[in-house]
């Protein structure tokens, strides 16, 4: 709060200004500053350059710095103290050129005489560095550092560390940590935890998060943070575990990191743990933490609790917007994905290439062809996007479907990057589902030569022989898959269930209740057959019979854990299950019809998109 200014000595003036800056318990504003500024030179106090250095240091400190105000200011000061060129150098740094302070350093240098640099001075030259990434300036900064004895003192050497760290010079980041035992803090073990995170090292960041004397929130936030991004969700959730074992407050950071486990595993349960801590911890609901929100109940299945948050979110940026229209579109919900797509532009929200692969996903996912073509076309022609593969990974399933092989392909023809053999492997799809025969063949021999032990690719290529009635064909292709020694990706399916994760895989009997859900499977097959359920083996490529072929599929990953899920809930409770795979058209037919049969909501999570079973029932309209 700036003091109302009344007429008073120029010892008095001088040290009622000076209070404003160093007892104030925040960093002041850009406002306030400049009120403060006024009345400096009002009292015509502007050649004290003490006052003048601690105007500098407010805007340093400041969220938004007006960096030619800041220029200006210190141009005022006729002979800069290492306080004021410091805290412009720091001005600098959270600039637009973060490369000007070190030519602001120069000038110290050639100032020398009344601007000798300090171990602060080091320090906020090497952030500089690390904003602009300038690994070649920063390691000159590291040799003055050594020159002028600095780069023993611990803040300088966590700036080091965490300068190599945003260069991506992890094992320089090593060395600096590793140069001085002694000399270390807390940041110190952060800063190096961080370095082994960012690239990639998580074994090696475990291994130093183990050997710290003493770890703070930032320590277990990092670390769990590197279990997610590396994709290993599982120690991800259980270092969470320990954490709160340890009493450690959740903080931000880490609730968006076990929230994004959550959504990528979608454990329902392990989400709603997190949101209640949030909650009870009273956490603001930042963009960041209501986006992951967001994502978590969308990839769960709670798509009505996702929209929810998303309504009632105080602030939003373009990647909630894109979290909720990629939910939606996961969920079949086309029109209200469209929907929020003109909401988002009307809002004066310029959408990213993600927006469009959600759009186009739920046009994609409702047979929405002329809508697909249109968002294509505005996100080229008014946008500017350039289509990357997962939009034309959409555009290629939404033509395939629907039936336009051969648009499909003449776009892929067309495309301005090299096709992969995803797009490849959809469009062979299309081909089965419409019978193009030739078609199917040339794109089918063509995805065995690019990935001769992809199972998938003969699997489908075979099926289009057969529906042709091509059985030479069909057999040829099954003993070259044989002869290939293919590798078939191998299914299993999630369900969480009394505090655990539970998975399945075809066929399992290791489960410890595995008696139990073969029993309950009995169960499920008789009261489906009396439905008038038939099964439907076309998924199941083998030279065995029928009845081999029917066991086989009754035995899938995702019946195993509906099976248990009928064991373990209440008469009544939804069913939720993660599958890796996309589901057959065998499950998919039964998993309707045990919704009607027993009464129950199921949820699946596929390869693909949600399906919501329930009266007999898919939110699909089997259309998947």
């Amino acid at each position: 709060m700036v003091v109302a200014y009344k007429p008073q000595k120029a010892g008095t003036k001088s040290l009622l200004l000076f209070s404003l800056f160093s007892q104030h318990s925040k960093p002041v504003s850009v406002k306030q500053t400049k009120q403060a500024h006024a009345r400096i030179i009002v009292s015509g106090l502007t050649a004290n350059t003490q006052l003048m250095a601690h105007l500098l240091c407010s805007l340093a400190l400041s969220s938004s710095t007006p960096f030619h105000y800041s220029l200006s200011l210190y141009h005022s000061i006729t002979r800069p103290t290492v306080f004021a060129s410091n805290n412009m150098i720091r001005c600098f740094s959270k600039s637009h050129s973060p490369r000007h302070s070190l030519l602001l350093y120069s000038s110290m240098l050639r100032r020398s005489c009344y601007s000798q640099p300090n171990n602060h001075t080091f320090t906020f030259l090497l952030q500089a560095c690390s904003e602009a990434s300038a690994l070649c300036e920063g390691a000159q900064v590291h040799a003055q550092a050594l020159k002028h004895g600095s780069a023993d003192f611990v803040f300088v050497r966590n700036a080091l560390i965490h300068f190599y760290c945003s260069c991506s010079s992890t094992e320089c980041s090593k060395r600096v940590f590793d140069d001085n035992a002694r000399s270390r803090d807390i940041v110190t073990w952060n800063s190096m935890l961080a370095a082994f995170v960012r690239g990639g090292q998580i074994d090696n960041a475990r291994k130093v998060f183990d050997e710290m004397p003493q770890r703070d929130v930032i320590s277990w936030s990092t670390v769990i943070s590197g279990y997610v991004q590396n994709g290993r969700l599982e120690e991800g959730l259980e270092c969470f575990k320990e954490m709160r074992d340890k009493g450690m407050r959740l903080n931000e950071a880490t609730s968006v990191s076990v929230l994004s486990a959550s959504a990528q595993m979608g454990l329902l349960e392990h989400g709603r743990l997190v949101h209640s801590l949030v909650e009870s911890l009273k956490l603001p609901l930042t963009v960041s933490l209501g986006t992951a929100l967001i994502d978590m109940y969308a990839k769960c299945g709670c798509i009505e609790q996702s929209k929810h948050l998303f309504d009632n979110m105080p602030l939003r940026d373009i990647w909630t917007w894109n979290v909720m229209i990629c939910g939606l579109a996961s969920h079949g919900l086309a029109k209200e994905a469209l929907e929020h797509f003109e909401r988002l532009t009307n809002d004066g929200l310029c959408p990213a290439n993600v927006t469009f692969i959600g759009v186009l996903g739920a046009c994609s996912r409702a047979g929405l062809v002329s809508e697909g073509r249109h968002y294509f076309k505005l996100m080229t022609d008014k946008y500017g996007i350039q289509p990357e593969m997962e939009h034309y990974g959409c555009m290629v399933d939404l033509l395939g479907r629907a039936g336009f092989v051969d648009e499909a392909a003449e776009m892929i023809d067309k495309m301005t990057v090299p096709p992969d053999p995803v797009l490849w492997a959809t469009l062979l799809g299309a081909c089965k589902m419409h019978g193009s025969i030739e078609l199917g063949e040339k794109i089918g021999n063509k995805l065995i030569q690019l990935d001769p032990t992809h199972d998938g690719h003969y699997v489908q290529l075979a099926s289009i022989y057969a529906k042709a009635k091509k059985w030479e064909d069909v057999v040829r292709v099954r003993r070259l898959m044989v002869a290939k020694n293919t590798n078939k990706a191998a299914g299993w399916s999630l369900i969480e269930a009394q505090g655990k994760v539970h998975k399945f895989v075809a066929g399992d009997r290791e489960h410890e209740r595995s008696h139990e859900i073969y029993k309950m499977l009995e169960t499920i097959e008789t009261r489906i057959a009396e439905a008038g359920y038939s099964p439907n083996v076309s998924s199941v490529l083998h030279d065995i019979g029928e009845e081999e072929k029917e066991n086989a599929i009754k035995e899938h990953s995702e019946r195993l854990a509906m099976a248990f899920g009928l064991l373990v809930t209440g008469d009544g409770d939804c069913i939720r299950i993660v599958k890796n795979l996309r589901v057959c058209e065998d499950c998919h037919e039964v998993s309707k019809i045990i919704s009607k049969v027993f009464g129950r909501e199921i949820i699946v999570r596929d390869g693909s998109r949600f399906h919501h079973f329930k009266e007999g029932k898919c939110s699909c309209h089997d259309y998947w």
